[in-house]
């Protein structure tokens, strides 16, 4: 598939100071950049750095009193749709140090509260069948609502509310999957199909030796997604973080496949 992104952002500051912006898609196996270009209008200072486990970049951002981004591009995505019937798990002791962090719990995914209900609710499945099953539990039981969640909602609270956005859904699917010692980890990317289209979180999972990406909102398969930047959860792929108090004017995306 092949699709072109744009992104408008304007926000006002209330004061001067750094920011952090992460919208660009990544240079990464799976995806090709045809063409991006990014306009920060006219920032007192910037700075690239490498994101969570190197994939995409971050823009560190020294600012007066507004943020302005325009980002264009087109990229094609070569990855197929992952048969999670066929992966199997990894046994811990062959997995790799930075799968390994991703079976622990974070901010917004308490892992530690999910092991009875993955274990009496999925008994008898493992590796990709299981995680099929907690990606369709996470997509039946809960309801898509703007606006139900805020930044301090974690997979524990959604879990009870079941209800949500993208992220939520993403939070509580990681939770799951590392209650059953699947590594799981929140990827930020653009989809054509998500609906209203925006930001978009879902999960990658370690099976096989491989990292694949599932959206447990059923919204869009991983051969149409466009991957920004992977992380914990939330707290790592936020598109911006600033340190000052940000007023919106203009947040704008829009992809489509061309």
């Amino acid at each position: 598939m092949r699709m072109k992104i744009d992104v408008t952002l304007d926000y006002g500051l209330d004061s001067p100071g750094p920011a952090l912006l992460l919208v660009e898609a990544a240079g990464v196996q799976g995806q090709i950049l045809n063409r991006a270009s990014i306009d920060l209008g006219q920032p007192l200072k910037s700075a690239r750095v490498p994101g969570e486990e190197g994939i995409g970049e971050r823009l560190i951002l020294r600012l007066e009193d507004s943020l302005t981004c325009r980002y264009s591009a087109e990229v094609e995505v070569t990855r197929p749709q992952p048969d999670l019937q066929r992966l199997s798990a990894v046994e811990v002791e062959d997995m790799p140090g930075d799968a390994l962090r991703y079976m622990l719990p974070s901010r917004y995914c308490p892992a530690e509260r999910f092991g009875h209900f993955v274990a009496s609710r999925f008994e008898g499945l493992t590796g990709g069948p299981l995680v099929a099953a907690l990606r369709d539990w996470v997509e039946r039981n809960l309801d898509y609502v703007s606006g139900a969640s805020d930044g301090d909602t974690t997979a524990a609270d959604t879990f009870l509310d079941r209800r949500g956005v993208c992220r939520d859904y993403a939070h509580l699917m990681i939770s799951l999957c590392r209650a059953a010692q699947i590594p799981a980890r929140i990827a930020s990317v653009y989809a054509p199909p998500v609906d209203p289209q925006d930001f978009h979180a879902v999960v990658q999972v370690y099976l096989d030796h491989d990292w694949h990406l599932v959206d447990p909102t059923g919204m869009a398969r991983a051969d149409q997604m466009a991957l920004v930047a992977v992380g914990r959860d939330a707290t790592d792929v936020a598109f911006l973080t600033t340190t000052s108090v940000a007023e919106l004017k203009t947040q704008l995306v829009e992809v489509s496949e061309i």
